[in-house]
């Protein structure tokens, strides 16, 4: 008696849950979502063809010093590395002295207290320091940048969708609206103090563009800076940011599928061997 009032109960409320389906599924058929601005403007990154994508791909060290270089002098100003410490940078190739060096200029010192007056102080960086955030707090960072949160970049490139190419395509994507945007959603204009980016999730970004022109940022290694060089240059130095392990997984990930490959084609000789008197 029990099993069959529950098998009521549970008969009813399948039958309950497919009407709810089938009322879901014929209303967006018969009256479908009308289509937004974002859905029907909004791009796919470009390729950046970094020598880090792949399964198999390598950090360019030069590509990453130069990207190094593309934050510290046009995205260090509103955006933190808060993961990333000085020394790590010793992984892109420089020596432990050019990493002292470079912490020690860093344009950002690191927040402290006067040992006399009990003051906050600010200190020069040294290896062991954190990349130190340009805002003392996240209500100072709002007050400057109209109340939008300027992002940390540590992890952007795993924190969002084809993340390096998000980021280059991101920072050269920065245009005028399109006239027939305009033309087909007149409610969709850019508000004013925003940006039209299409490669921005809704099509609108806070952040001005960071790269306004070719030359922004002089190369040591006198590779030709234009928005795109520097673009793809920092997309490759946030890889690294977020993924410094990148080449060792790969190298593992290699060496596992030729292991894999290998013990298949013992074991498939093993198979045939034991069996070869037995099966025909």
């Amino acid at each position: 008696m029990v099993r069959t009032i529950a098998l009521l109960i549970g008969a009813g409320f399948v039958f309950v849950l497919g009407i709810a389906l089938f009322g879901t599924v014929s209303t967006a058929i018969s009256d479908p979502a009308p289509e937004t601005a974002e859905h029907e403007f909004h791009l796919h990154p470009k390729d950046a063809h970094l020598p880090s994508a792949g399964l198999v791909g390598k950090f360019d060290r030069q590509q990453l010093q130069r990207g190094l270089k593309v934050y510290q002098e046009v995205c260090a100003a509103c955006h933190s590395l808060k993961f990333v410490s000085f020394r790590d940078f010793g992984q892109l190739g420089y020596s432990e002295s050019q990493v002292k060096a470079l912490a020690q200029a860093w344009p950002i010192e690191q927040p402290s207290v006067n040992p006399d007056t009990g003051e906050a102080a600010t200190r020069k960086n040294i290896p062991s320091d954190r990349v130190p955030s340009p805002y003392p707090n996240e209500v100072a960072a709002r007050a400057a940048n109209n109340n939008a949160l300027p992002p940390d970049l540590s992890l952007m490139t795993k924190a969002r969708h084809d993340g390096a190419n998000y980021v280059a395509s991101l920072l050269t994507g920065y245009q005028n609206q399109p006239a027939e945007l305009l033309r087909k959603f007149p409610d969709a204009k850019t508000p004013t103090g925003l940006h039209y980016n299409p490669y921005f999730a809704n099509l609108n970004i806070a952040m001005p563009p960071p790269l306004t022109s070719d030359g922004q940022v002089t190369y040591d290694d006198g590779t030709q800076p234009t928005k795109q060089q520097m673009a793809n240059d920092v997309a490759a130095f946030l890889t690294w940011t977020a993924e410094p392990n990148l080449e060792s997984r790969h190298g593992a990930g290699l060496a596992t599928v030729i292991f894999l490959a290998i013990f298949v084609f013992l074991t498939m000789g093993a198979y045939r061997n034991v069996w070869r008197g037995v099966k025909h």
